[in-house]
């Protein structure tokens, strides 16, 4: 393990995120405008307070999937202590990040050339049905979220001549449709390997449960840092993050997870982005779309990031997965993985 410290400053500096920029003093009444940025309530339900705090006043409940104006981002108070950001919602009041998904509305425009093999692509607005045929008609399946990453085969066009894109689930084997002017086509050279010169023997990952952060080491320095949800304890067990030595063996650019009964914590998340697999039973650094609320375990072992820190992770670490291809496997082989 490593015995390197990292500061506070060194934290912000890593993770690129300042409190003269990002985070401000809500009492300071010199706020960060935030332009075009959204939020996209994840929860059942979450409250805005009048305050940054949960002892503030409730001034409205917003219900599941609500997309909401982010027009600042400040510090609340010292509950709760593992997460203290909070989002002002226009004139409404503050909400608690944990529960609120940062997302935007970028609609696309539809491409026709895909590869044979298919080509990777992201929800680029808050969110998007996925039906069983390219008609509005036909029930939805699946709501795809933002920032989710799925595998396109191909374009088509329905009776009114809209365009819709071919999608293959990988769990099922289905085949489902969506507006192509919700997904971004992915382009090879945004999946191009970070620091690629840096031999394999140096790159190495520290998850600190205790702390619960990920870092990344170069030749033992530092060079990136993410906020992470690690395992926890459920009713229906303990599903810590294991300790010790382990390698990111298997990777995939999305995966739709699934297991368990959705009544007792079981999931059913298509989309999931940015795998890195560090056991045979399936514990792996993934981007996270269902909370936004680091600092505390909470998953079933997994490391749950942001999409845009998995994504990172996911280009950095080795083996490197072609972009036209769904997976890589090297049982033997891997960017090391130290859990403490």
């Amino acid at each position: 393990m490593s015995k390197n410290s990292v500061s506070r400053r060194d934290f912000l500096k890593l993770t690129g995120i300042g409190l003269a920029g990002l985070f401000v003093n809500p009492k300071s009444g010199n706020y960060n405008q935030l332009r075009d940025q959204q939020g996209r309530v994840i929860y059942d339900t979450v409250q805005a307070f009048d305050i940054p705090s949960l002892n503030g006043n409730i001034t409205h409940q917003y219900w599941s999937d609500t997309i909401v104006p982010i027009t600042e981002v400040t510090i609340g108070d010292a509950e709760p202590s593992y997460n203290r950001v909070w989002y002002r919602i226009g004139d409404i009041g503050y909400a608690h990040s944990g529960g609120i998904q940062p997302v935007k509305t970028i609609p696309q425009a539809p491409i026709a050339a895909i590869p044979e093999s298919g080509q990777l692509a992201e929800v680029s607005v808050p969110y998007t049905d996925a039906r069983w045929r390219p008609d509005f008609n036909r029930s939805a399946v699946y709501r795809f979220y933002y920032e989710t990453t799925h595998w396109v085969t191909g374009l088509v066009y329905d009776d009114n001549s809209r365009p819709w894109y071919r999608i293959l689930d990988d769990k099922w084997d289905l085949i489902l449709y969506v507006q192509a002017e919700h997904l971004r086509l992915i382009p090879d050279q945004e999946l191009q390997t970070i620091s690629p010169n840096v031999p394999e023997d140096a790159k190495r990952l520290e998850v600190r449960t205790s702390d619960q952060i990920v870092i990344a080491y170069e030749w033992d320095r530092p060079v990136f840092m993410a906020r992470a949800a690690t395992g926890a304890e459920f009713s229906t067990g303990k599903f810590f993050t294991p300790h010790g030595r382990h390698f990111t063996f298997h990777k995939r650019p999305s995966r739709h997870m699934a297991a368990g009964n959705l009544a007792h914590n079981g999931y059913d998340l298509p989309g999931v982005p940015w795998i890195c697999y560090i056991t045979e039973k399936g514990v792996a650094f993934h981007g996270t779309y269902w909370h936004n609320d680091y600092g505390r375990p909470r998953s079933h072992g997994c490391i749950n990031l942001t999409p845009q820190a998995a994504k990172w992770i996911y280009r950095w670490t080795l083996p490197v997965v072609p972009a036209h291809e769904q997976r890589t496997y090297e049982l033997y082989g891997g960017t090391k993985v130290d859990v403490f």
